[in-house]
């Protein structure tokens, strides 16, 4: 099967194949997406384990059928936030409630999230989704560069092994080529 230059249907492809160094690389990849993603809602500790656990789960049964491997990214946001939905519908029911307090048919106030937090963590979870596609040494090399306090470009290049010369024609690489990812295009285009 011809992938052309993307490494994510590759390496779907070889982990639906049994290929235990690709699913790690997938994991390794998207855990950081798949964090940001249940990161968000208000689950303790256990519950997000649980839930990061069920989506690798879910992914690992499903890896044959993605009808677009690209897709990966935005399969494991959906499935991410259907599974926080779920853990989070369950402790509603389980929570007894008085049917004669009105109170609680409406959502208190800390419970909704504004739509401006929301869009930031949508952009951010695009932002994260279009890293793990990336080459790992663009990626790291974005990573450093946005590092705070900023690190100087010696010690970028110490950590990396690019030289200075050459960061900011590889950050420029790197930013465009995120600017093409699938997930960052559909995330910009839907807005």
């Amino acid at each position: 099967m011809d992938h052309g230059d993307n490494p994510v249907s590759w390496l779907v492809d070889a982990a639906g194949s049994g290929n235990e160094r690709a699913w790690q690389e997938i994991v390794d990849r998207y855990a950081p997406l798949l964090a940001s993603v249940i990161g968000r809602f208000r689950l303790t500790p256990a519950e997000r384990q649980d839930i990061a656990q069920t989506v690798w789960l879910r992914l690992v049964e499903h890896l044959g059928s993605l009808r677009e491997p690209r897709a990966l990214p935005m399969w494991i946001i959906t499935t991410g936030r259907r599974e926080c939905m779920r853990c989070l519908s369950e402790q509603r029911r389980a929570v007894p409630r008085d049917p004669l307090d009105p109170s609680w048919l409406t959502t208190p106030a800390e419970e909704a999230e504004p739509a401006g937090e929301l869009m930031r963590a949508e952009r951010h979870e695009a932002l994260l989704a279009g890293l793990a596609e990336l080459p790992s040494r663009q990626r790291d090399l974005l990573l450093l560069l946005m590092e705070d306090p900023p690190l100087s470009y010696a010690q970028i290049s110490e950590r990396t092994g690019i030289a200075p010369g050459s960061i900011g024609p590889t950050r420029a690489r790197a930013l465009e080529r995120l600017r093409h990812c699938a997930v960052v295009r559909y995330h910009v285009a839907e807005r």
